[in-house]
């Protein structure tokens, strides 16, 4: 794996732990700030607080990626790799319970 792509693996694990750090208070801020029933100053400063978080600390900021090679698309979420490894992986047989499929 190259060093862009490794940086860019540890970019997205350090946005994983930012986003399970602040999960709790941005869900707090985003509830107070939807809440039509309470006084617009205080929805206000609720939104204010809201951005004031790390942007990356939000859950839209994270990415599936290939622990193996970096890959950011075509990421299979139960293997957590890329579509060209899980194939080379797969036709060498070093995935266990994964054939290739002949009908």
């Amino acid at each position: 794996m190259s060093v862009c792509r490794e940086n860019a693996n540890i970019r997205d694990n350090h946005r994983r732990l930012l986003a399970e750090k602040f999960e709790l208070r941005r869900n707090l801020y985003k509830a107070l700030c939807k809440d039509t029933s309470l006084p617009d100053e205080l929805r206000e400063e609720n939104r204010y607080k809201l951005s004031k978080l790390p942007r990356n600390s939000s859950f839209t900021r994270i990415r599936n990626r290939c622990i193996f090679s970096g890959r950011g698309r075509a990421v299979y979420e139960t293997f957590r790799m890329s579509r060209i490894v899980f194939r080379a992986l797969a036709s060498k047989g070093m995935l266990n319970g994964v054939k290739k499929a002949s009908w």
